[in-house]
Order: structure tokens, then C-alpha cells, then sequence
């Protein structure tokens, strides 16, 4: 195991754009398979392979590049590695990001599920609330570790690793009739 670390090392070093975003696609799909397989118990039988690859596909493309282009604007709006400048941090991304950031994946989740704008917005209007309050429980004092003891190159990685039981949960409310 320490091998694939110090390889993903290597390769976060030499490619990390490409890396972050490679790790988060990864990690929304294996979110994905959690919520199908642990919390909606479909069985392999009835696991939807286009779901998880639709999922894949909003991290590849909207998770990675976003999250990974944010932690960059964040350190360069609050300087420092201090706990004052990590807990500035962590406001900022819950306050000003987490609420914009849900809203546009829940809202991409619906548009790549095929519901109508009207659908849409309606179960943004159902899901959001709760999915904010879930949010508000588990991130902020992952961000205030995040922020204050883990590199920026590395953020978004131990961010994901995390966010596999998120994804897992958001999975399951994206994909929610």
C-alpha cells in the first residue's frame, strides 16, 4: 500500500491537475457503486452501469476541475497555513462555495438524469435543504484538518477520500425519484 501512495505521489508532482481530476471522477463512480450496492440494495443484478459512468463523468468534469481550481482561489484569497487562516478557509468554502457547489451538482445530476427543467427544479427545491444541512455535519471540521495540515496539491485527494460516503450519500439523492 505504501508503493501505490508514493506512486500517486509521484504522479500528483509530475501531472496534478490531471491526477486530481482522475482520483475525484474515480471516487464519485465508487460513491455511486456504495449508494447502489450499500444504501439502495439493488444487487449486482440490477446496478445501473450508466448511472455510475453519468457519475463518473460529473466528477471528471465538473467535480475535479472545480474543486481542484477552488482550493487555488482559496489560497490565494486567505494566505498562511495558520488555524486562524484555516478556519478563515473553511468559512469561506462553507459559506460561499459549499452552497453554490451543491446547488450546480444536484441541479447537473438532474439535467444528466434527463428530468425537465420544471423536474429539475423541483427536486432542487425537495433535495437541497437537506442535502446542505448533510453537508454542514460532515465538512466543516474535514476542512479545518484539510486546510490546515495537508498541502495544497494534496487537498483535493484527502477530500475525496472522504467524500466517498458524501458521494455515496449524494448519489443516492441525485438519483432519487
Amino acid at each position: 500500500m505504501a508503493g501505490v501512495w508514493r506512486s500517486y505521489q509521484a504522479l500528483m508532482t509530475r501531472h496534478p491537475w490531471s491526477v486530481q481530476i482522475l482520483t475525484a471522477g474515480s471516487l464519485v463512480g465508487a460513491g455511486d457503486v456504495i449508494s447502489q450496492q450499500l444504501i439502495e440494495r439493488r444487487g449486482l443484478a440490477n446496478h445501473s452501469g450508466q448511472r455510475t459512468v453519468r457519475m463518473m463523468a460529473i466528477g471528471f468534469c465538473f467535480v475535479g476541475p472545480v474543486i481542484g481550481g477552488w482550493y487555488k482561489v482559496l489560497d490565494r484569497l486567505v494566505v498562511g497555513g495558520s488555524k486562524s487562516a484555516a478556519m478563515k478557509k473553511m468559512l469561506i468554502d462553507q459559506l460561499a462555495f459549499a452552497p453554490c457547489f451543491l446547488g450546480a451538482f444536484l441541479g447537473l445530476s438532474g439535467a444528466l438524469n434527463g428530468l425537465t427543467m420544471e423536474q429539475n427544479a423541483a427536486k432542487l427545491k425537495r433535495d437541497y435543504a437537506d442535502a446542505l444541512i448533510a453537508n454542514y455535519y460532515l465538512w466543516p471540521p474535514v476542512q479545518i484538518a484539510n486546510f490546515y495540515f495537508v498541502p495544497l496539491h494534496h487537498r483535493l485527494a484527502v477530500v475525496q477520500v472522504v467524500a466517498v460516503s458524501w458521494n455515496s450519500y449524494l448519489s443516492w439523492k441525485a438519483n432519487q425519484i
